[in-house]
């Protein structure tokens, strides 16, 4: 029986892909399916990936890799059920001799919702390690050029031996609920008027998820979360490649609801009512995240179905 409490349904953590870390850093393996013109190539620069044309549902334009030529700066992403596997290269620009010219760009969140459980397994994988390899040129501990191992998941200095790999940031992301079982939302300070979502940040150094929870809240809104342990409930997990995050997703009750807005990261803070949320959308008052995002979920869950309208 799947517990209540977690969240079974978020998009990004969907993945219909074995990702066979133990074959990365099988040279012999890796050269075969580099050859193999049943392997495909998912193409992706920055946040985007390449997408199929056509109406209908989103899904990504897959090269076999016997046409992409030199495919050393290749990543491995996995194989699927067929034992097919996939790779990732990484684009400077939108351009490839190999890609097809009516091959369409689009950002993961925009049509990760759409895509299916292999495509979106394919595609947040494909985005994490292209900003990871952005952000990582140089070795952090000579400034020295690293080169690509163990099929793209590691990049080594070969001046000193560091090996780097790739970064994964913590953050929490959490829906208050006071004991009349409002929900909590908040504008930030970049965004338009009627933009609302949940609260979130980063988890510091030396510091526990559930502990970072109740410091975020506290300090942009002023609202104080209950001392019990069953005040902040874990619901689930989903990564954020944006550019490496992943999303520790929470309910939690709050003790003190007076709000206090630090006007630095958040601009303004409100209690809704069920209905109140409802009618506020149907107006477009306030419009909520993507179906993509786990802050969209976490709202759902506590109102009980799907909501309408997006940013």
């Amino acid at each position: 029986m799947t517990n209540p409490r977690l969240l079974d349904d978020l998009l990004l953590s969907r993945a219909a892909i074995e990702r066979a870390a133990h074959l990365r850093a099988d040279g012999d393996w890796q050269r075969a399916r580099t050859s193999d013109p049943r392997s495909l190539v998912v193409w992706v620069e920055g946040s985007a990936t390449a997408v199929a044309p056509g109406e209908g549902a989103p899904a990504l334009h897959l090269t076999p890799v016997t046409e992409f030529g030199d495919p050393s700066g290749l990543s491995f992403l996995g194989v699927d059920a067929d034992d097919r596997a996939y790779f990732a290269a990484h684009l400077e620009t939108r351009e490839h001799p190999a890609l097809a010219a009516d091959a369409r760009w689009s950002s993961l969140r925009t049509i990760g919702s759409g895509l299916s459980d292999l495509d979106a397994g394919l595609s947040v994988t494909a985005v994490a390690l292209d900003n990871w390899r952005v952000r990582t040129r140089w070795c952090s501990a000579c400034g020295r050029a690293l080169a690509i191992r163990n099929a793209g998941w590691s990049l080594r200095c070969e001046a000193d031996g560091v090996e780097h790999f790739p970064r994964t940031d913590p953050a929490v992301i959490v829906l208050v609920r006071d004991r009349d079982d409002r929900a909590l939302l908040g504008r930030h300070v970049n965004w338009p008027e009627g933009r609302m979502s949940t609260f979130a940040g980063f988890v510091e150094a030396g510091e526990s998820a559930e502990a970072a929870v109740r410091r975020e809240l506290t300090e942009e809104t002023g609202v104080v979360i209950g001392p019990d342990h069953d005040d902040v409930q874990y619901l689930g997990s989903q990564p954020w490649p944006f550019p490496c995050s992943l999303m520790l997703g929470y309910h939690a009750w709050a003790a003190q609801t007076e709000i206090t807005v630090d006007g630095e990261e958040i601009a303004e803070a409100h209690w809704f009512t069920r209905e109140g949320l409802l009618a506020a959308c149907l107006s477009q008052e306030v419009t909520l995240p993507s179906p993509v995002s786990i802050s969209r979920k976490l709202i759902e869950r506590w109102y009980g179905e799907a909501l309408p309208g997006e940013w």
